[in-house]
């Protein structure tokens, strides 16, 4: 099993969200972003303007701390997030390459901290399906939830869709632990977090999200929810949204088609070689 977990105080780097891209004829990022994403919001700009047309090379990071007056260190950055987004490849002794003036049809996700699960929900949208209260006796439920056999917890189910594909990039459930079970699902805002939606209504805090992703094949009765074809590849992501006292408040199962859905981690090396 894999886990990851990803605490509220961890720091990390941001990622420029790939909904930036799906707008147009021009595209802009949140306020408020580090200097490294403001540097590749231009970037992508001119990309997408033709300044900078599929198969030319952009400026070197030197060219570019100049034309910016930036560091090294905030360029350097800047132009990862364009290959990231698929839109440019770097080449040794060639430079970084124009290759797309849009991302893949595919949605990519970049988890890196707690805060990108609220990018994720902000590049996406919910279609609520359902809501009804469940007994949790089934063992792989209860192990998924941590629940004792016979607890009754509040079960949403809902598609989400992204603006860059025509057909719902997952299919989801999610399982609300029995003190929450009352939550009121605001569907007049679908872009709002489940686990918002719990801070808000019950004033409780999210700490920890512990993940765990896993290849599975596509269920028949979700194939046909998200037009895929049953049995083909799929992602599962399970998220188990811890409070600050370690105590589950909320499990989603998230189930992709793998044709639709892009999972990206940075890994920093934090040991020194000999």
């Amino acid at each position: 099993m894999k886990s990851d977990r990803f605490g509220d105080g961890w720091s990390g780097a941001h990622t420029l969200p790939s909904s930036i891209l799906m707008r147009e004829p021009m595209v802009t990022v949140l306020n408020q972003q580090p200097r490294y994403m403001q540097l590749a919001q231009t970037l992508v700009n001119e990309i997408q303007s033709g300044r900078y047309p599929v198969g030319s090379t952009i400026p070197t990071e030197f060219e570019l701390c100049e034309q910016f007056g930036a560091s090294r260190s905030t360029v350097r950055e800047a132009v990862k997030q364009l290959v990231q987004l698929g839109m440019v490849v770097r080449q040794a002794g060639v430079g970084t390459t124009v290759k797309a003036v849009r991302t893949e049809n595919s949605y990519r996700q970049v988890m890196q901290q707690l805060s990108d699960l609220h990018r994720y929900t902000a590049d996406t949208t919910l279609e609520f399906l359902s809501k009804t209260t469940v007994e949790i006796n089934d063992p792989v439920l209860c192990d998924i939830t941590r629940a004792k056999p016979g607890e009754t917890w509040l079960r949403i189910e809902f598609l989400r869709r992204s603006p860059n594909s025509s057909d719902p990039i997952c299919h989801t459930e999610v399982f609300i632990q029995p003190a929450f079970r009352s939550l009121d699902v605001v569907e007049s805002q679908p872009q709002m977090p489940i686990y918002t939606m719990i801070e808000r209504q019950f004033g409780e805090q999210i700490a920890e999200v512990e993940q765990d992703i896993r290849a599975m094949a596509l269920p028949s009765h979700i194939a046909k929810l998200v037009n895929a074809k049953a049995n083909s590849p799929a992602l599962r992501l399970c998220r188990s949204y811890f409070n600050r006292r370690g105590q589950i408040v909320e499990v989603s199962v998230n189930i992709h088609p793998a044709d639709r859905f892009t999972y990206s981690e940075t890994f920093q090396r934090g040991w020194n070689a000999a």
